[in-house]
């Protein structure tokens, strides 16, 4: 069989293959394996009781997971796809750790980001925070590989190490274009660039696609998902560009949530700038401030059309991770609506209702966490946090279609014999919402199911 991309998903789809006998050839068009999952802070989203979170002293159980999930990634998430993983999430951990992934059973108290140090567990999508309080108990799920920092790189030297041990076959530096089909119709094969040549390969149980997504395929994204080119920072690399998601179309593939996408921002750490308020271009709040920060992000691009602004007082403020500063600074909120452009009263009214309420301890507009509430009073100082001049980052969500094995399916739900898909090239657990942790978790696990699903293919 044949493997297209070796990122996470195409490393564990490579793994699991050839661990269970099958003949396996994995295709990379970099220099080296690794792609957009090298790039990441390395979070992967595992819960439902792993021995980090219970070496942390958090509970946590499969259904309470697989609510928490179905709330923020949906609309638009497979519910089969969605409870096989919730399910299988312990087990998941153990493989990894199996196949050479540490992780230390230590609790990091910032969120929505990879921990600064190598600790292995942190909240990475809200879960604590109104609504998915209301929706599941609480508990951190953001598994964090035993590195410092940024861990995407580590996680995807010891997937490929794993690689490695295996009988599997690697070559980089090759480009597959096409998919080639029998006169049935099933995938037999696939047409590949090398060194300038030509080469055709020989599928016999069939091809896994794992090449990535379409963030840096400015044609798919404007079809599709326009909103990705107005951020600064699309997030991926220049092979992300659509090419596996399109090949499958070619043999008949459907796809989906083709619209949707994760729009991120580095609004912490520290986790207590969340007493600051974020109001729109109206000088109103729109949102819950300690909700995820890629919540945050999506709902200041795609509902307030990319004008945000982050106010603050002097007992709120801090200097970001991103070393934000305060643009404007006013001894009144009126002096703010005078400097920023804001309708004449309304951050004055925006500031009072919210401090009436903050005296108490309250939010019930949008309900922060009564720990989070305080008054703001003078003299304020407020981020521009507007995304043509801060730091918005986005990547696409949707692609192939599949069932929860990683077969591809076509537009009446029936497979495309001899092709399998997993990660960024498919629809996955993501629908129209998203939580950190979630692309590796998905990209992981599905790879493995699709690996292990066509090396028990017989054609």
């Amino acid at each position: 069989m044949v493997v297209v991309g070796l990122g996470c998903a195409g490393a564990c789809a490579t793994i699991e293959a050839a661990e269970a006998g099958a003949e396996v050839l994995a295709l990379e068009a970099a220099a080296m394996g690794g792609g957009t999952s090298a790039m990441s802070g390395g979070i992967i989203y595992m819960g439902g009781g792993t021995p980090v979170q219970e070496g942390c002293g958090f509970a946590d159980s499969p259904e309470a997971m697989e609510s928490f999930l179905a709330a923020a990634c949906g609309p638009g998430t497979d519910p089969q796809k969605l409870h096989e993983f919730c399910v299988d999430s312990v087990g998941h951990f153990h493989w990894l750790v199996g196949h050479g992934v540490p992780f230390a059973a230590r609790y990091h108290p910032e969120h929505d980001r990879e921990p600064d140090d190598d600790s292995g567990l942190c909240y990475s999508g809200g879960e604590d925070a109104w609504p998915f309080t209301e929706v599941a108990p609480p508990a951190p799920r953001g598994h964090h590989p035993k590195f410092p920092d940024a861990a995407g790189g580590f996680l995807m030297q010891r997937l490929l190490d794993a690689v490695a041990a295996t009988p599997a076959r690697v070559l980089t530096d090759t480009r597959v274009d096409r998919l080639v089909t029998d006169a049935a119709g099933s995938v037999v094969g696939v047409s590949a660039s090398r060194d300038g040549a030509r080469e055709l390969v020989r599928a016999r149980r069939g091809v896994v696609l794992t090449a990535g997504g379409f963030t840096f395929n400015e044609q798919m994204v404007r079809a599709n998902c326009p909103a990705v080119l107005r951020v600064n920072v699309p997030i991926g690399t220049p092979f992300d560009d659509g090419r596996a998601i399109r090949m499958g179309r070619g043999v008949g593939a459907a796809t989906e949530g083709m619209e949707h996408l994760e729009v991120g921002i580095p609004l912490t750490p520290p986790r207590s700038l969340v007493r600051g308020i974020l109001v729109n271009g109206e000088g109103r709040r729109f949102i819950n401030e300690d909700t995820y920060a890629g919540r945050v992000g999506k709902a200041s691009l795609l509902e307030q059309d990319g004008v945000m602004y982050f106010v603050h007082s002097d007992a709120t403020f801090a200097v970001n991770v991103a070393g934000y500063q305060a643009k404007w600074v006013a001894e009144t909120a009126e002096e703010l609506e005078e400097e920023i452009g804001l309708p004449p009263g309304s951050l004055q009214e925006t500031l009072r209702r919210y401090n009436a309420h903050a005296e108490r301890g309250e939010d019930p507009d949008f309900h922060k966490a009564a720990e989070w509430v305080i008054p703001l009073e003078g003299p304020y100082g407020v981020v521009d946090m507007r995304s043509d001049s801060s730091f918005y980052a986005s990547f696409t969500l949707g692609g192939l279609r599949t069932a929860a094995d990683g077969s591809v399916l076509g537009p009446d739900g029936a497979g495309v014999p001899g092709l399998f898909a997993a990660g960024r090239t498919t629809a996955g657990i993501s629908g129209a919402g998203y939580v950190s942790g979630i692309s590796l978790a998905d990209g992981t696990y599905f790879g493995r199911r699709a690996g292990r699903a066509a090396a028990a293919r017989r054609p």
